[in-house]
């Protein structure tokens, strides 16, 4: 019984609901000031650091949760219809959660290297169906399968391929020291 309430303290302890708070709010700004578009409608930006440093430190529900607080807040700031904000939430939230889960169990180098690629491997496969069946769709109303199919495979692929490699990159280099200030 005592280790089950420990267990709920440590859940929700004050650090790490600031952590998330603090963490989304830089992500939100990130995606505010350093967004560069790739082919009109994809931004390369390094507003998903923060909530995948998070699902590291804490684990992938946090992450995720910073995540959606960062395009809930976005969605006041953006001319998307919310189409831009849904899939950066979802494309994201799926590197987040699959790197997290599989980091929470493989917490070593080897491991973190191993989660940030599944997390990649994820996010550019969850992100080729739900461009395919949602976001584009949404996005661009009346056009026909096949031109969905060749902007998934010659645009949204190979950047979802770069700007996850990228994000992962700079997680395994900063993660550790970032870590020790936030645990």
């Amino acid at each position: 019984m005592e280790t089950s309430l420990k267990n709920k303290k440590n859940f929700l302890s004050t650090k790490l609901i600031v952590s998330v708070g603090i963490f989304s709010a830089i992500s939100f700004i990130l995606q505010l000031i350093v967004p560069y578009k790739v082919s009109g409608f994809l931004d390369i930006e390094i507003s998903d650091l923060p909530p995948l440093i998070l699902s590291l430190a804490y684990g992938p529900l946090w992450g995720v949760l910073a995540e959606l607080i960062k395009n809930v807040l976005h969605c006041f700031a953006s001319s998307t219809g919310f189409v831009g904000e849904l899939a950066n939430f979802t494309i994201n939230g799926i590197l987040c959660l699959v790197s997290g889960l599989v980091y929470k169990y493989h917490k070593n180098i080897k491991g973190a290297i191993a989660a940030l690629l599944c997390g990649v491997a994820a996010m550019v496969i969850a992100g080729a169906f739900a461009n395919r069946f949602i976001m584009l769709p949404l996005y661009m109303q009346g056009a026909d399968a096949k031109t969905y199919i060749d902007i998934i495979l010659t645009v949204i692929v190979p950047f979802n391929i770069a700007k996850g490699l990228i994000l992962s990159l700079i997680t395994f280099l900063v993660y550790k020291k970032v870590s020790k200030v936030i645990k």
